[in-house]
């Protein structure tokens, strides 16, 4: 049975993700912050599918001694029971801010948890990637064009503006996935970006306020049900051939940014291994 990781996986896409993929047979290890949430996500998945294989682990993904503290839990499990194989790894979880806010590193709140997290946490579980000639898939956006990282301000720290820094994130989502594929694609490794649409979540209400709360309060009310998004992650996953493409949407290719170079990857994982104190190696 292929394992498979999923972040943010309590409730909206991840949990959705995690119900479609049990469904397929797959043994889902789940990340999230909240313990009451991760219950009542185990019991929705066993309610709809008794012979689901699930298993959450708790971290506060946006602090990074949390996301190495789960890796090593999650790799203790895969050793153990998985031959240190992971299939898959989804980094799903994402936050939404109005207001400049830092992690205890003292980094940018939706920088940390968007794009530095998943780095951090795709590095720790690299080895069990390689293991199984895994795939990798990050939640991204279409808000990732229209931008250009910020590279003399990437905390945007100076005239913090929310929707930008959103936007940027997601941008590095794109460049963190291009960035793999260059070191990694001839080791059977691939990435891939989802662009899940506008989905009816509560991702902008959760820790905002005032102005992004109500917008957002309205907006989520045209979007689709996390179930739709959560077909694209399965089809990802239950490919055997695995897809050449990088950005997708109803399972199928988009067109990206063409800020997503290699060379705008490489400077990303300059700097995120920097940010993060660790080195992926291989270029």
């Amino acid at each position: 049975m292929n394992t498979i990781v999923i972040t943010g996986a309590s409730s909206g896409i991840g949990l959705e993700t995690a119900l479609a993929l049990t469904r397929q047979g797959f043994n889902i290890l789940g990340v999230a912050r909240s313990e009451s949430n991760c219950n009542k996500a185990k019991e929705r998945i066993l309610s709809e599918n008794p012979n689901a294989k699930c298993t959450y682990f708790l971290a506060d993904l946006m602090q990074q001694r949390e996301v190495v503290r789960v890796a090593e839990e999650i790799t203790s499990y895969l050793n153990e029971k998985c031959n240190g194989e992971l299939y898959a790894l989804i980094n799903n979880a994402g936050c939404v801010r109005s207001w400049y806010m830092t992690t205890d590193e003292g980094y940018e709140q939706q920088f940390a948890l968007n794009h530095l997290a998943g780095f951090l946490l795709t590095h720790k579980l690299l080895p069990a990637l390689k293991k199984a000639n895994g795939r990798i898939i990050m939640t991204g956006s279409q808000s990732h064009k229209g931008i250009k990282v910020r590279w003399d301000n990437i905390m945007l720290c100076h005239r913090y503006n929310p929707l930008t820094a959103y936007k940027q994130s997601k941008l590095c989502n794109m460049l963190f996935a291009k960035g793999l594929n260059d070191r990694y694609a001839e080791d059977g490794i691939r990435a891939y970006v989802v662009d899940p649409g506008l989905v009816n979540t509560d991702i902008g209400n959760k820790e905002t306020g005032g102005l992004v709360n109500f917008i957002w309060s309205l907006r989520k009310r045209h979007g689709v049900p996390p179930s739709v998004p959560a077909k694209t992650y399965a089809f990802l996953c239950e490919q055997k051939n695995t897809p050449e493409g990088l950005y997708y949407y109803l399972c199928k290719e988009k067109k990206y940014s063409k800020q997503v170079t290699s060379e705008n990857a490489d400077r990303l994982f300059e700097l995120s291994e920097r940010l993060c104190d660790i080195h992926y190696g291989k270029v």
